[in-house]
């Protein structure tokens, strides 16, 4: 558990930053559903461009191997939404992971708006897996913040100047990971658990 004290310190030293982080990721799904709700066409839409995407088949294919399944879902969760979405935008332009991922954001809670009867059973099951995986973008998205603000003001950390400041600010995110490694890892197998017998 000693790699975990890490991330739990500089959620502590930045709690205001990680309360305000939580109300816009998880803000973002809620005024998606609401949309998602006022405007169904728009629901269906997504969701018709989901299931006859070209990645459709494959994810049924994986669905009946649980463990392969959410092998797939945290690779894809990790990669596509925590490193290509945070982190990584966010090393070239201060805070631009956030901007990215709240939009991301609402636009699953669109997909995912409680429109009719099938659409509120999916989403049931499904809302603990948003709680976890949303909870990991909040995370990632505090080191974002965190290294955005001792890159464009090194002096507020003690630093002597902004490549400092930076190196600082990766540090932080690197410590965050193992927490948000933590939270993509359950959601990933409660996920597969949960599709894998609501299609069985």
């Amino acid at each position: 558990m000693a790699i975990l004290r890490r991330p739990f310190r500089i959620i502590r030293d930045h709690f205001r930053a990680y309360l305000v982080l939580n109300v816009v990721i998880y803000g973002a799904c809620m005024a998606g559903m609401v949309v998602g709700m006022m405007f169904p066409d728009l629901t269906e839409s997504q969701v018709t461009a989901i299931r006859e995407g070209e990645s459709a088949d494959l994810i049924r294919s994986l669905t009946s191997t649980p463990a392969l399944f959410a092998l797939a879902i945290f690779a894809n969760n990790l990669l596509r939404a925590g490193l290509l979405s945070i982190v990584l935008p966010s090393l070239v332009v201060p805070f631009s992971g956030i901007v990215i991922t709240t939009l991301q954001v609402f636009l699953v809670g669109i997909i995912l708006a409680p429109i009719d009867a099938e659409a509120t059973e999916i989403l049931l099951p499904h809302s603990v897996t948003l709680i976890l995986e949303f909870q990991a973008y909040v995370v990632l998205a505090l080191g974002a913040f965190v290294l955005g603000r001792n890159w464009l003001r090194p002096s507020s950390v003690g630093a002597p100047n902004r490549r400092q400041g930076y190196l600082r600010g990766l540090r932080e995110i690197a410590g965050l990971g193992a927490l948000a490694l933590l939270l993509l890892l359950v959601g990933a197998v409660y996920e597969a658990i949960s599709v894998s017998d609501i299609i069985g």
